[in-house]
């Protein structure tokens, strides 16, 4: 078995800038209720945003799509509180499920649950509540929004389970990432058109896309530990797979725009994209650490430009 790494105070990959702010925002709590706060804060990934970030782009296109201009505001702020929710509960789940795999790889090693700062036990409770705090925003939407919320919850917890037994855990996580999309569809016109479906499609490409490139950041990590990912599944042909991945994504957009019947905005937008998509594959040539996660969070820079020629394609129809 391999010997585990030493644990560092936090994870190598937390945000400096978020966790100043979180620690700026809990100085007035007493010292050892603020240890613990940023723990969980830490568990659930508050001190690394970009996470988040690309759940939110995917919600957000499907909001506008649905709504065909600005969405409105209940299905609006449901939806954003939610994308951080689950995220959130996400998190919680996926720590515990690597518990035993966190300590042997460097980049999670200073994890909560890893470290020993926050028990399992604790983890499974905040996921639970997150879970609860979740499915009460779902109860103000409709029907069918409700019904795919439970979908949507089985999905986030068997994501961190798949790594041992495919290789393949990224598309789970595509589809945990994506569900937000039929759901916002569902809240915004109480069903699921093909286009809905087409952009989940596209976002579990891209989240195939952008996840294999974090997962290159942990090859060697977890080949040793056993854990399984795209990253070990493509091997050499990693670059390769990833520029086909790429291009299928594009074109999987360009079937959703010509769908929604969105201007030029849009088209923009998604070239914006593909030069995002080249500048990444530029990133990662040398299959570098910290170049392969440069590449993975410059995905939020692409979420935002899809998102972008979305609003002004269907402001200026």
């Amino acid at each position: 078995m391999a010997k585990p790494v030493a644990k560092p105070a936090r994870p190598a990959d937390s945000s400096t800038r978020a966790t100043r702010v979180l620690n700026w925002l809990l100085k007035k709590l007493p010292t050892r209720y603020r240890e613990k706060v940023l723990d969980y804060l830490v568990l659930t990934r508050m001190d690394r945003p970009i996470g988040a970030l690309l759940l939110l782009w995917p919600t957000w296109w499907a909001l506008w799509l649905a709504a065909g201009d600005f969405p409105p505001w209940k299905p609006l702020i449901i939806f954003t509180i939610g994308v951080f929710a689950m995220r959130a509960a996400g998190c919680a789940i996926n720590d515990y499920a690597d518990r035993k795999l966190d300590p042997q790889v460097e980049r999670t090693a200073g994890r909560p649950i890893a470290s020993g700062r926050v028990t399992p036990r604790e983890a499974l409770l905040v996921f639970a509540a997150l879970l609860v705090f979740a499915f009460v925003l779902v109860l103000f939407t409709n029907r069918l929004t409700i019904e795919l919320s439970f979908a949507g919850a089985a999905l986030a917890a068997l994501y961190p389970f798949t790594k041992r037994y495919t290789y393949m855990p990224q598309v789970v996580l595509g589809a945990a990432f994506g569900w937000s999309i039929p759901m916002a569809f569902a809240a915004v016109m109480n069903t699921v058109p093909p286009v809905g479906w087409l952009l989940f499609i596209g976002n579990i490409l891209w989240s195939v896309i952008y996840d294999t490139e974090y997962a290159m950041v942990d090859r060697e990590d977890d080949l040793k530990a056993g854990a399984k990912s795209t990253a070990i599944l493509f091997g050499d042909a990693d670059l390769p797979i990833l520029g086909v991945l790429m291009g299928t994504f594009l074109l999987t957009m360009l079937f959703v725009g010509q769908r929604a019947a969105l201007g030029w905005p849009y088209w923009l937008g998604l070239l914006v994209a593909a030069g995002l998509f080249g500048y990444q594959h530029w990133l990662i040539r040398d299959r570098i650490r910290t170049a392969c996660l440069a590449a993975f969070r410059h995905n939020n820079w692409l979420g935002l430009a899809v998102w972008i020629g979305i609003v002004l394609a269907l402001a200026v129809r």
